[in-house]
């Protein structure tokens, strides 16, 4: 019997708690400590004595490893008991280190301070021998009284009786109750009397007395063969009597008990079948010609091996070993019938089990084989696909704890499986507790069953990265399904695609705009330099500014028409560095002004690169330009061209400005996106846009403080 009680406090995981710890160390019982994954982690010294084992070696073991001589479902019973947190009392059997086996008392507590259980048992194994002894001796007393055939009388010291078996009833023929109400010389003739007192002075010396003496029996007398025990209970005497017929009683007795084996056999519903030390089989019920598919005659001919699938021999000669060794083996073996089917069979073996002869019981698990089978399929169909997916898949309990993470969940994330699994999606995500976007992604996800989430980071080379994240609530047993998606590319197309949209309003705008003020720019300029000639001295200042500013608007309306239609582009075969030196001393009078010098360095035998000459002396100028303009104090521009590995001429252009913040790096090419005062951000957006026709690309670094420096890259002819 097993009694339980439910514990319901909450407990909280951890190896070996301190506290249990300290309770095992205390505890008066033998007592171990078993985690969730039913392996004992700690045990004290009254524990490793009795299962004969030292500390260090028991630490670790499964917990069903020391009950291999109790029945599975009773041993996985403890195992429920454990994880459901309840209490369980039981006496059972323990397998020791030095493979003995004990009898214990035990009890299964679950701790009030984690997730792991104790089990307490004390070696009760001498008590139940003695008690067994002793019972065994009342049971053996009370089968001789009762069952014996013997006549058996319980008499005292006068002769008066006062108990009797069953078996002297019938060898004299009288009820008990009448026997009950004589004395034993009544039973005696009056000749023989003499035997009784002699017995009786035997007796009150304390001595046994054996003979044999003439009994009535009913119209007769039978002779019986008696032996007295003085005092056997509460100062009574014994005597067990023995006729003629006891040999025939036996035969009888021994015939009913063949009887009752022959039923039990023959109408078993599993497979019996007895077999001989050489394997040969012997005999075998109904059930076994029907697992084996064949006739009584044909399976006596046969030895148990001969019906074992060849590609299993292997391991039945092993279950042999095993059997001939311990006596008795449980397995499992696939075995070919006479018709060519193939059956599981789950069978157990005991040596000696029945008139010396060696019993298998067998029972037909194919069934049960076949659904683990498909079962075992259908989880590795699922974890092909699951491993296998193009997106990253989590699995996670309701408490958003990942469980399961699939190869491309760690790609996109960067960080191995076992840096995700056991970790909540918000610590992975860095999403902080107060996220209201993320705190209404749950609601739904509970309420509808799927939701989507997403989140932008940080990546680990400081790019922006965007994860989407899609979940179905309750997918599987209690685990929900959550896909990852890396969608950084799609949100950069489209705010590229944003851009491009821009670009062409502006391009049409700028066609607009250019046209409408070059005209009445035309007459302008004319009348001013009219009105020049014939002003005096005095307003040259006025003339000056206003012929400088007309001259910066018409600059303007240049770029705008650069980005209202595509020029006449011839490329052609194209020496870089020349151009590059044209640009130099175009601007050189500009540096001079702003007190900025030039340093160049250029890798002789360059090879030429096919371009359009003008378009890259225009992108040169604005670039070189703003590095001058950026300097206030004057400075240093340093320019380099040279070839690279990789199939492209890099050209570099450094200043010693106040440089740009890296948000503001992102931004240059944007229509109208500038980091000066009375700037336009059309130059850098045109030569961005030149260069790209190229084939090449521009790429920017800077530190604020330091300066910028410019990389424009060109792939080579």
């Amino acid at each position: 019997m097993t009694k339980s009680s439910k514990l319901g406090n909450p407990i909280y995981k951890e190896e070996c708690h301190p506290i249990d710890r300290e309770i095992c160390l205390a505890s008066p019982m033998a007592m171990v400590v078993i985690n969730d994954e039913m392996k004992i982690i700690y045990a004290n010294d009254q524990a490793c004595r009795c299962m004969q084992i030292e500390l260090e070696s028991v630490t670790g073991q499964l917990f069903s490893s020391f009950f291999s001589s109790v029945p599975s479902p009773i041993v996985a019973h403890y195992q429920d008991v454990m994880e459901s947190g309840n209490s369980l009392e039981d006496e059972t059997l323990m397998n020791t280190k030095k493979d003995n086996i004990i009898h214990i008392e035990l009890i299964l507590k679950k701790s009030a301070v984690s997730t792991n259980a104790y089990l307490y048992f004390k070696d009760v194994t001498k008590s139940k021998e003695n008690e067994r002894k002793d019972h065994l001796n009342v049971h053996l007393l009370s089968n001789i009284f009762q069952n014996a055939s013997e006549g058996i009388i319980l008499f005292d010291l006068k002769g008066n009786i006062n108990d009797v078996n069953q078996a002297f009833s019938k060898q004299v023929g009288i009820s008990k109750k009448e026997i009950l109400t004589r004395n034993i010389r009544s039973f005696i003739p009056e000749n023989s009397h003499y035997k009784i007192d002699k017995i009786k002075d035997l007796l009150s010396q304390n001595r046994k007395a054996r003979g044999e003496i003439p009994i009535k029996k009913g119209n007769g007398i039978s002779i019986v063969e008696f032996t007295t025990s003085p005092f056997v209970h509460h100062k009574l005497h014994m005597a067990i009597l023995r006729d003629v017929t006891e040999k025939r009683q036996m035969e009888i007795q021994v015939k009913r008990n063949e009887d009752l084996f022959k039923g039990l056999f023959e109408e078993a519903i599993d497979a019996i079948v007895l077999w001989d030390q050489d394997g040969r089989v012997l005999k075998a019920n109904a059930s076994a010609l029907k697992i084996f598919e064949c006739s009584l005659s044909e399976l006596l001919s046969k030895k148990i091996k001969d019906f074992v699938y060849p590609l299993e021999s292997q391991k039945f000669e092993l279950v042999m070993e095993e059997l001939y060794k311990s006596g008795a083996v449980r397995d499992e073996v696939l075995f070919l019938m006479p018709n060519n089917q193939l059956k599981h069979l789950e069978f157990t073996s005991k040596l000696h089990s029945v008139d010396g002869y060696n019993m298998t019981i067998f029972r037909n698990v194919s069934e049960r084989y076949q659904m683990e089978k498909e079962l075992r399929e259908s989880e590795e169909r699922f974890r092909k696909i699951f491993e296998g997916s193009l997106d990253g898949l989590f699995l996670t309990n309701h408490n958003y704890v990942v469980v399961d993470a699939n190869p491309e969940a760690s790609k996109i994330l960067n960080l191995d499986k076992d840096h995700l699994i056991g970790k909540d999606v918000r610590e992975i995500l860095n999403i902080k507790a107060e996220d209201e976007t993320y705190h209404d992604y749950l609601v739904q996800l509970k309420e509808e069953g799927q939701s989507s989430f997403l989140k932008t980071f940080q990546s680990f080379d400081d790019k922006q990265q965007y994860i989407e994240l899609s979940s179905k609530y309750n997918l599987l047993s209690n685990l929900n399904l959550t896909i990852i998606r890396d969608i950084t590319e799609q949100i950069e197309m489209q705010e590229q695609l944003r851009k491009s949209d821009t670009l062409s309003v502006v391009g049409e705008l700028a066609a607009g705009i250019a046209h409408e003020i070059r005209n009445p720019m035309t007459a302008l300029k004319g009348f001013i330099q009219l009105l020049e000639s014939s002003v005096g001295i005095d307003h040259e200042m006025y003339f000056n500014v206003i012929t400088s500013e007309l001259q910066r608007i018409e600059s303007i309306i240049t770029e705008f028409l650069v980005l209202a239609k595509p020029q006449a582009v011839q490329y052609q075969e194209t020496n870089l560095i020349k151009i590059m030196k044209d640009t130099v001393e175009l601007l050189s009078a500009q540096a001079t002004m702003h007190n900025v010098q030039y340093h160049e360095l250029y890798q002789e035998d360059l090879p030429p690169i096919f371009a359009e000459p003008n378009q890259l002396k225009q992108v040169f100028i604005n670039i070189i330009k703003n590095a001058i303009e950026v300097m206030t104090q004057g400075g240093l521009i340093t320019i380099g061209i040279h070839e690279t590995r990789d199939g492209f001429i890099h050209i570099e252009i450094r200043d010693q400005g106040n440089g740009i913040s890296r948000d503001k790096i992102k931004k240059l090419g944007e229509p109208f996106y500038t980091t000066k005062e009375r700037g336009t951000g059309l130059g850098l957006m045109v030569s961005f846009n030149i260069i790209k026709e190229h084939n090449g690309r521009i790429e920017v670094d800077s530190k604020i403080g330091e300066g910028t420096v410019f990389h424009i890259y060109i792939p080579k002819m």
